[in-house]
């Protein structure tokens, strides 16, 4: 082929460091659409960001010039500074992330996935949606290195 042609979509989570103050309510649509102008910027295209005030969802195109682990680094290190910018002193997120392929056929239900975080976190904790994920995508692990069992919203790390 003369010409390489690339479509790689990606379903990442990451959540705050624990000690960390959760994100207000009234800064959380600012934050996910802050997160989509990175994506953006670093030559991905935006399809849906959500989440809680602990966690973020971002579904987007990966860039083909980007690793995953250059890609998440970026995210979020620059929403990190924003957010030290708009008063969070101390903030941080956890050193790791969850990436996972999507197939066209499934964005509409991702979307509408992250969509419905507040509703989906009343019945599952933060772990359990990480344990769900990794279940459903064989990727082993082991739960002591799991945030805590705690409501999403609510001070896991």
């Amino acid at each position: 082929m003369p010409n390489s042609y690339v479509k790689i979509d990606v379903h990442m989570v990451f959540h705050i460091k624990s000690g960390t103050q959760p994100i207000a309510a009234a800064d959380t649509a600012r934050l996910f659409s802050y997160i989509g102008g990175i994506v953006r910027s670093e030559g991905g295209m935006p399809v849906e960001i959500g989440g809680t005030g602990t966690h973020v969802h971002a579904l987007f195109s990966l860039p083909p010039t980007k690793s995953m682990s250059d890609f998440a680094r970026v995210l979020k290190s620059k929403s990190s500074r924003w957010l030290k910018d708009l008063g969070y002193t101390h903030f941080s997120w956890q050193e790791g992330y969850g990436a996972f392929s999507v197939s066209p056929s499934t964005m509409p239900k991702v979307v509408n996935y992250i969509r419905n975080q507040e509703e989906h976190h009343r019945r599952h904790t933060f772990k359990e949606e990480c344990m769900m994920f990794f279940d459903a995508y064989r990727i082993p692990y082991d739960e002591k290195y799991l945030s805590p069992a705690t409501p999403s919203g609510g001070s896991a790390g």
